[in-house]
């Protein structure tokens, strides 16, 4: 795992942990959990701490990357975050993301006191996230989900539904093409 620059004397790596051992109780074991599966998971991620601002006591938030954010660790009084960057681009069989579903980017899985997490399938969006990352062009989404499926056992192949066409009730011009909407 490599160590993003150091802030003042101290290194990310080591305020993150100190961050999770301030927390203690189930949200800082929730987050030093996550935070072993995402470098299980990618050996090669880079830890940052970010956004030091009032509202979060100037504590910052964990943030993995790997050629850019995969996802970010928030803490609140109720449960942890993990905010994936490009989320809806990641095929989540598992249906692992239970938060911020309707954004056009982000996905974040939400974990509550005594819940669990599938640490197989996590591991693999993770790994997901970062070939999407690592990717270029067009081919990155394609990518994300050949990752995914790769590594999600017992996965059903994943196709696209097909379209169903509806006329236009006022049969303005066509099918799915109404101007009224």
């Amino acid at each position: 795992m490599k160590k993003s620059s150091s802030t003042g004397s101290r290194s990310a790596f080591e305020l993150i942990g100190n961050r999770i051992a301030e927390l203690g109780g189930w949200r800082g074991e929730t987050l030093r959990r996550m935070r072993k599966l995402i470098k299980d998971a990618d050996p090669d991620v880079v830890e940052e701490l970010k956004w030091r601002k009032r509202s979060n006591s100037m504590l910052g938030v964990p943030v993995w990357s790997h050629d850019g954010i995969i996802c970010t660790g928030e803490t609140y009084k109720d449960k942890v975050k993990l905010t994936f960057a490009k989320g809806a681009a990641l095929n989540d069989p598992a249906k692992l993301f239970n938060s911020s579903l309707d954004g056009n980017a982000r996905r974040a899985i939400d974990i509550h006191e005594g819940e669990g997490l599938d640490a197989g399938a996590f591991k693999a969006l993770i790994r997901a996230a970062v070939a999407l990352n690592t990717s270029d062009g067009k081919k990155r989404a394609r990518r994300a989900k050949q990752v995914m499926r790769a590594n999600t056992p017992n996965m059903a192949p994943v196709g696209r539904p097909k379209a169903t066409l509806l006329p236009c009730p006022e049969l303005c011009v066509g099918f799915n093409k109404c101007l009224l909407k």
